[in-house]
C-alpha cells in the first residue's frame, strides 16, 4: 500500500528538473544537454524540454558563447527571500557596509546550509586591494573560522546533528574546541585556503540568544602596515558590527 501510493505522487518531470539543477551545481562551466543527458544516465529526448522551462522560468541561463545552461541566481534569491536570511541580511547590511569602510576590508555574513556554510551577503572593500569570497560560495564548517563560530554558538542538538552529518570522527575534542570558541567570543585563525589572510568571525545571534550567522572578515594584511585599521582594530570593528546586528535582531545581551 506504502510503495503504490509513493508511486501515485510520482512526479517524473519535476524529480528531473531538481536532478539538472543538483547536477549543474557540480559544473561550475555549465553543461550542454547532451552532457547532462551522460552525465544523469537519461536521454536528450528526456531532458530537453524540462531545460527549456527552467530556462524560461529563469532558473537556467545558457551561454550565448558555446549553448551550456548553468543555474541562474535566481534560486539564490528565491532562497534568500524564503528563508529567515532576509532577515538577517537586512539587519546586517547597514552596518556591514560601515565596518568595510572603517576597516577598509571585506566582510561576509554565512548562514548553515545543510552541513555546509552558505556565504548570503558580502559588503566589499571601498579600497583598492582587498580580498572576498564569492556571493553563494560554501564554505566548510569545520576548517572554516565561519563554521567554527556558527557550529560553537547552536544549540547542543543542532551540533551534534552537524557534526554527525559531517561525519567528523574526532568528535569529543572538536566539542571541546567549540566550547573554548563559544568562551572566547569569536573566532580567528589564519586562513586554510590563501596566504596572507587572517579570518576573524563573530556570532550574530538571534532572540533566543544562539548564533543565527557568522559575520567575518578575510583580513589581508598589507606590507609595512599600511592599512587603514591593524587587525586588532578590526577586530573590535568587527565585534561592534556583529553586536548590532544581533540586537537589531531581537537579541538582547545579558
Amino acid at each position: 500500500m506504502r510503495d503504490g501510493l509513493k508511486a501515485s505522487y510520482a512526479a517524473p518531470a519535476v524529480e528531473k528538473a531538481f536532478e539538472i539543477l543538483e547536477m549543474l551545481r557540480r559544473q561550475p562551466g555549465g553543461a550542454l544537454v547532451s552532457e547532462m543527458a551522460v552525465l544523469l544516465g537519461r536521454s536528450v529526448g528526456e531532458l530537453f524540454r524540462i531545460v527549456v522551462v527552467l530556462e524560461k522560468m529563469g532558473y537556467l541561463q545558457k551561454s550565448s558563447a558555446d549553448d551550456r545552461y548553468s543555474v541562474s541566481y535566481k534560486l539564490l534569491d528565491l532562497a534568500f527571500h524564503a528563508t529567515p536570511a532576509q532577515d538577517v541580511v537586512a539587519a546586517a547590511r547597514p552596518f556591514m557596509r560601515q565596518l568595510a569602510s572603517e576597516a577598509a576590508q571585506s566582510c561576509h555574513l554565512v548562514v548553515v546550509n545543510g552541513a555546509k556554510g552558505l556565504v548570503i551577503h558580502r559588503e566589499e572593500n571601498p579600497g583598492t586591494r582587498g580580498f572576498s569570497l564569492r556571493l553563494g560560495a560554501e564554505v566548510d564548517l569545520m576548517t572554516s573560522c565561519s563554521g567554527q563560530v556558527l557550529l560553537a554558538f547552536t544549540t547542543e542538538d543542532q551540533r551534534a546533528s552537524l557534526l554527525h552529518a559531517i561525519g567528523y570522527e574526532a568528535y569529543a575534542s572538536n566539542v571541546a574546541r567549540l566550547a573554548a570558541v563559544r568562551k572566547r567570543g569569536y573566532e580567528q585563525r589564519k586562513s586554510a585556503i590563501t596566504g596572507g589572510v587572517t579570518d576573524i568571525s563573530f556570532p550574530i545571534c538571534g532572540r533566543d540568544g544562539f548564533g543565527a550567522a557568522a559575520l567575518t572578515i578575510p583580513f589581508l594584511g598589507q606590507i609595512g602596515g599600511s592599512q587603514a585599521a591593524e587587525l586588532i582594530a578590526a577586530r573590535a570593528l568587527l565585534k561592534e558590527a556583529a553586536a548590532a546586528t544581533s540586537i537589531a535582531l531581537g537579541h538582547r545581551p545579558v
